[in-house]
């Protein structure tokens, strides 16, 4: 999982993109760059068969910056960090922020790939640089300040954890300025896995979690919430006011916004039985 966030500190959960899926995005791309360069070089054999050395070398070269940066910037910059073969594999540039590329990422990624990845290094540079990276960035990432990663999520993925009904009234008080993005993405895996694991292991990880939780945010859950509500809760209001935050703000002229649906109940790790009635013997007692 990514662990890109913005300048607002909101986590964004992207995965990226490895160098196995990204090789094969530009075998693709290499492709047909190749056949574009192919049939220009064809048509300046037709149109202009009879020219001097100098003017066939400035031609090819100017061929090769139109194939090589020129094609690549522009499809980037019109599709905000997809090429073709990108866009095959469900893979997408995006700033480090996690925000869309504009002209001069892909350009500098463009230049890179000419100068410092591919041609000059023979792709060594690229390969190189994206096993020392933590984040599978090649030396056009690295100049360009961007980072590839899956736009495509697995149909697996669980859906975020809503807020439990009983702690409606008491979730907007939280105060969630000092849990870590580390954290909360810790919880919300734990919760997606909480169906497939043993119930002592369950219950051991949610109530160890909940307390690091309630270590660091405050104020503290009404009396007997059960580790797995809690965790739900914090999550859910977390992703609740950055929705809001970054929400367009629709009737902003008529001075207000559309006030939010309400959230349905999430499905207890523990099974409907527990759901309705909260575990008291978990050991989960966050400081008060």
């Amino acid at each position: 999982m990514s662990d890109l966030v913005t300048g607002e500190a909101v986590p964004l959960e992207l995965r990226l993109a490895k160098l196995p899926s990204r090789a094969l995005a530009l075998v693709l791309d290499g492709i047909l760059l190749a056949a574009v360069g192919l049939g220009l070089l064809l048509l300046f054999t037709q149109v202009v068969p009879d020219v001097d050395v100098a003017l066939a070398s400035a031609m090819l070269i100017a061929g090769a910056v139109f194939v090589l940066v020129v094609i690549p910037t522009t499809i980037e910059t019109l599709t905000r960090g997809k090429s073709v073969g990108k866009a095959a594999f469900g893979l997408r540039v995006v700033r480090d922020d996690g925000g869309p590329i504009r002209f001069r990422h892909a350009l500098v990624r463009a230049l890179a790939g000419v100068f410092a990845d591919f041609l000059v290094t023979l792709g060594v540079g690229a390969v190189v640089c994206s096993l020392l990276n933590s984040r599978d960035k090649r030396i056009g990432d690295l100049l360009a300040g961007t980072v590839v990663v899956r736009e495509r999520i697995p149909a697996t993925t669980a859906p975020p954890p809503a807020v439990d009904p009983r702690l409606a009234a008491w979730a907007p008080t939280l105060e969630l300025s000092r849990l870590p993005d580390q954290l909360a993405m810790a919880a919300r895996t734990l919760l997606a896995r909480a169906p497939q694991l043993a119930p002592e292991a369950r219950d051991r990880l949610t109530t160890q979690l909940a307390s690091e939780v309630a270590s660091v945010v405050s104020p503290p859950p009404p009396p007997g919430t059960p580790p797995w509500a809690y965790l739900a809760a914090v999550l859910a209001e977390r992703r609740r006011r950055d929705s809001l935050r970054f929400a367009p703000r629709e009737g902003a002229g008529d001075g207000h916004v559309a006030a939010a649906a309400p959230e349905p109940r999430p499905a207890s790790p523990h099974g409907d039985e527990q759901a309705e009635r909260p575990r008291h013997d978990q050991g989960f007692a966050p400081p008060s």
